[in-house]
């Protein structure tokens, strides 16, 4: 990858005897989705990441739901940060910081990010254990948790206010999207160069 944004562009496979993923990304697309997952609620919410990170994504996600949705999510979600990674290639350019405070009805959520290498995740976003259709609200934290790891990212997720448990959900993942979409742009003042002083941004 040369950092430009016309290349801005992975693919990523992963299977294991738990689930078979295939995800890509174009960093620089318009919020074009085609996103196939066991779960609709989860397909609900990698579509918010496309449509509000305006990163255009194809996801094939199968997995062993008739368990539960925990391993489909985990993986999709490492298999997605994984990719965004990928995309990024040398990060020459990048923003590199994103952050985002987003309202939806009486729920209110900011994530904050950094692209640095190293994986960090901080989970502010406290709800009970309950489902949004066949979606376990702990599934949250399992996909952002993996994406920070996929990723190679630092990630934050703090919730202000909330009820609805639909609405807090789908606010953190429109928060990461913004972020993400703030963290990945090409700054025209930083092109050709690394935000950060230590000369790189792989974790070392």
């Amino acid at each position: 990858m040369t950092g430009a944004p016309t290349a801005r562009r992975a693919a990523v496979t992963r299977g294991t005897k738990e689930t078979q993923i295939e995800v890509s990304v174009n960093l620089d697309g318009t919020g074009q989705y085609d996103v196939e997952t066991p779960i609709g609620f989860l397909s609900h919410m990698v579509e918010q990441l496309a449509r509000h990170g305006m990163f255009d994504l194809m996801v094939r996600a199968k997995g062993d739901v008739h368990i539960d949705g925990h391993h489909t999510t985990e993986d999709l979600a490492i298999a997605l940060g994984r990719a965004f990674r990928d995309a990024l290639g040398d990060k020459l350019g990048i923003r590199r910081y994103g952050s985002a405070t987003l309202p939806m009805d009486e729920a209110c959520v900011t994530c904050a990010l950094d692209l640095s290498g190293r994986t960090f995740f901080a989970y502010r976003v406290p709800m009970p254990k309950a489902k949004v259709g066949t979606f376990d609200t702990e599934l949250a934290e399992v996909f952002f948790e993996g994406f920070a790891r996929g990723a190679q990212c630092n990630l934050h997720l703090q919730l202000h206010a909330g009820d609805n448990l639909h609405h807090i959900i789908e606010i953190s993942f429109k928060a990461l999207a913004r972020a993400l979409r703030e963290a990945c742009e090409i700054d025209p003042r930083a092109r050709g160069t690394l935000v950060s002083t230590k000369g790189t941004l792989d974790g070392n």
